[in-house]
């Protein structure tokens, strides 16, 4: 089929993320992947090939078209690629559940393994609500989070991200009221911590648990936070009777620069969300880990069971290629690689900032982010991005980057420089 074909049908039936319906810019056409590089079927300003600036939304930390990670789906599809999880198991879901459980805070201990983030998100705050019903508290069911958040596109993800700033103001008088509280300041501030302290007290009898991401918000804004936070809600949580529940959907398996974000503070909510570079981007699946406390509450309900369970749960091509994307993650030194990352990032993201229009420039492991004082005009800035051989996806006020951990110094010096031309452009 040829590009201009490929692109009419495209525009006339494909439902693009949060695009309009028809499509009102043309997307490119990625023909094949390797490495860190994207390959277009036609060439765009004059760029035959992309280098990857977004991990494809942070997913693929390893770049595309790995041998290991190859081998594992090639190796799991001779032997079956699904069968459903009700009644029956196998031993690549088992292995993953159970290194999951290893690499993560204690106590997490029991392992729901879903089709995508969002849907890790919905399955956390079942947990949450179902234990607190089980224990004959069933007013406790609101959730309490800081502005800047954003934890997917379904039902109870919605109702979590920031209700104004985010993308689902829409919805405001049909989700759930949640409780939100300031967004965290990027410096610990005692005096923000006793915010949290006194919100949580205050709605100890209604909430069921506070949800957030740890040290890194991300499509909300792209901010960071200090990791003190995390222990001030803990400590509150525990104080006053409340789940606490980490979404590191983006910030898991190293991207802050420890393996998850909670690590940074020896931190353990009592439910944890993981995704996107779960399978090192080559299947969608995510998992929901709780303690033993949350899933003996549960059991001990009228309703026993956790009622929910996707038809591709544990899938065995995914759980394969999860459990060697995690191994290829841990059998090398990528600490080093993402804490090099970080320095390449803030060296050529510094000069940035003095650009007209640039309000801050801000990194914090293999992130890199630069904010704009005005929306970007996001079909300029990717057009100069494309131009340095870039691709990136700007959103809001945002130009930023998360290259795959294998990315070079001199490709990383050309993210920066396409991040400077987009900032200059949008």
């Amino acid at each position: 089929m040829g590009n201009d074909e490929l692109i009419a049908l495209d525009r006339a039936h494909v439902w693009h993320p949060y695009g309009p319906m028809p499509g009102r810019t043309d997307p490119l056409v990625v023909e094949s992947a390797s490495g860190v590089r994207l390959r277009l079927a036609e060439p765009a300003e004059g760029r035959a090939e992309l280098i990857d600036g977004m991990s494809s939304w942070w997913s693929a930390i390893h770049g595309y078209n790995h041998p290991v990670l190859n081998e594992a789906v090639r190796g799991q599809l001779d032997r079956m690629s699904h069968v459903m999880f009700g009644g029956l198991t196998h031993e690549p879901a088992v292995r993953l559940a159970a290194r999951l459980v290893e690499i993560t805070p204690e106590p997490l201990r029991h392992v729901f393994l879903s089709d995508s983030g969002s849907v890790s998100v919905e399955v956390a705050v079942k947990m949450c609500l179902q234990y607190w019903r089980s224990l004959g508290r069933p007013e406790k069911q609101r959730m309490l989070t800081w502005r800047g958040g954003y934890h997917g596109d379904t039902w109870q993800p919605m109702s979590v991200c920031d209700p104004q700033g985010g993308m689902h103001e829409l919805w405001t008088g049909v989700l759930q009221r949640q409780v939100f509280v300031d967004a965290p300041p990027a410096a610990y501030e005692e005096s923000y911590a006793d915010l949290l302290r006194t919100e949580i007290g205050r709605h100890a009898h209604e909430l069921a648990a506070v949800i957030v991401e740890p040290v890194v918000q991300g499509a909300g804004g792209m901010r960071f936070h200090d990791p003190e936070y995390l222990r001030v809600l803990r400590e509150a949580c525990d104080a006053h009777d409340v789940l606490l529940v980490f979404d590191e959907i983006a910030t898991g398996f190293g991207r802050t620069g420890t393996l998850f974000a909670a690590d940074q503070v020896g931190v353990s909510p009592d439910v944890m969300c993981v995704g996107k570079a779960l399978t090192g981007g080559y299947l969608s699946m995510a998992a929901t880990l709780c303690t033993s406390r949350v899933a003996d509450g549960i059991s001990q309900g009228e309703v026993p069971v956790l009622a929910h369970g996707p038809t591709f749960m544990g899938n065995p091509l995914a759980s394969a290629v999860a459990l060697a994307s995690i191994d290829l993650l841990l059998s090398q030194d990528w600490q080093v690689e993402v804490k090099r990352i970080e320095t390449g990032l803030r060296e050529g993201l510094a000069p940035v900032a003095e650009l007209p229009g640039v309000r801050e420039v801000r990194v914090s492991g293999a992130i890199g982010v630069v904010q704009l004082d005005h929306p970007v005009d996001m079909a300029a800035a990717t057009r100069a991005a494309v131009r340095e051989g870039v691709w990136l996806r700007p959103f809001r006020d945002l130009i930023y980057t998360m290259p795959p951990y294998v990315t070079g110094d001199a490709d990383l010096a050309r993210i920066c420089a396409a991040v400077g031309a987009a900032a200059a452009a949008g």
